[in-house]
């Protein structure tokens, strides 16, 4: 096949292209230029697309870059901004796969005469008798198909995951065989377009929706302290809260921008029987019976059964999941569904 591999600079996606080659195929590697902005993160920096470009000279491949940055800017950063404006708080690498690298990528790929895209993602494409599944990567610690739910049978059929059946560490020994430049590259974890030397999450929402301070108050409405950016206070925070020595630590259990008023909780309150979510999609048709639930990249799952009425119904209370936040469904390592925190 004619495979364009999607090449970030780090060795999960430079060993994915490495393999497809090895197998036969025709492949090119493609960087994306998505932020313009300052980064610190990895996976948007000049260094990266130098390391992508030099992996792909030494495997023998054509390398280009594809600048997507007004459409990452649209479709990823500016609803990032503007979620956190009416208190909601979104996981920005779910939907930069879901419009950038899964949607815009693919339509160019097709259109450049590709058969497929490919990337270093963490997770197990499977093809079943009527279509595709994504499972759940070999290696758990480091398993991606969390922010790959939301693929649709079109999109899978049309892209590749080689790595998914190895560990890191096999990934890592794959790439130091082969002589890669980055075969020890440490992973890049935090968002690509927020900076942690420029204030992380609340410096950047700061300069782009100013600050607006709030009052925090307690359960029966009595005043504790303020914070400085209500934007960027979520459900479940307990640190920059400001409130000083307290008998116990406090959460926040609920965020009015509108009011400019947080209130806050023990631990305890933090719990439910069940989360609300919108925005439901199916892999496959309705599952009603009990399932995995995944509500963050890497967190445990809990057990729990989605209704009908828009609910997901737990077995054991759990902790409230912040509205944006996405709840994956998964029966064992297969992904079945997923939705968004209301």
């Amino acid at each position: 096949m004619r495979v364009l591999a999607a090449m970030s600079g780090g060795v999960d996606s430079s060993v994915a292209a490495a393999m497809l080659a090895e197998q036969g195929h025709e492949v090119v590697g493609i960087t994306l230029k998505l932020w313009g902005g300052e980064s610190d993160t990895g996976c948007c920096s000049v260094s990266d697309v130098e390391d992508a470009r030099r992996v792909a000279d030494l495997l023998g491949l054509q390398h280009h870059v594809f600048n997507f940055g007004d459409a990452f800017d649209q479709r990823v950063v500016s609803p990032y901004v503007e979620d956190h404006a009416v208190g909601l708080t979104p996981n920005p690498c779910i939907e930069c796969n879901r419009h950038i690298k899964f949607d815009k990528l693919m339509v160019r790929a097709e259109a450049l005469g590709f058969d497929a895209v490919a990337t270093g993602h963490h997770a197990r494409l499977e093809a079943t008798g009527d279509g595709f599944r994504v499972r759940r990567g070999v290696d758990g610690a480091k398993d991606q198909s969390y922010v790959l739910y939301m693929l649709g049978q079109q999109q899978m059929a049309r892209m590749l995951l080689p790595i998914g059946h190895l560990t890191k560490a096999e990934v890592r020994e794959r790439a130091s065989e082969l002589g890669l430049r980055n075969s020890a590259k440490p992973d890049s974890q935090d968002v690509c377009f927020i900076a942690n030397r420029a204030g992380g999450r609340q410096g950047f929402l700061s300069r782009r929706l100013g600050q607006s301070p709030a009052t925090v108050v307690d359960a029966d409405g009595r005043e504790l302290g303020t914070v400085e950016a209500v934007q960027a206070v979520t459900i479940g925070q307990r640190r920059g809260l400001n409130l000083g020595g307290t008998d116990e630590p406090r959460y926040v259990t609920d965020v009015d921008i509108a009011a400019g008023r947080v209130t806050v909780g023990r631990r305890v309150d933090l719990y439910a029987p069940t989360q609300n979510v919108i925005d439901i999609q199916w892999t496959d048709g309705e599952v009603d019976v009990p399932l995995d639930i995944q509500v963050s990249a890497h967190g445990t799952p809990a057990v729990g059964v989605v209704d009908q009425a828009g609910r997901v119904n737990w077995e054991e209370p759990q902790r409230r999941v912040a509205p944006g936040q996405a709840l994956v469904f998964y029966q064992g390592d297969l992904v079945v569904g997923g939705a968004v925190a209301a």
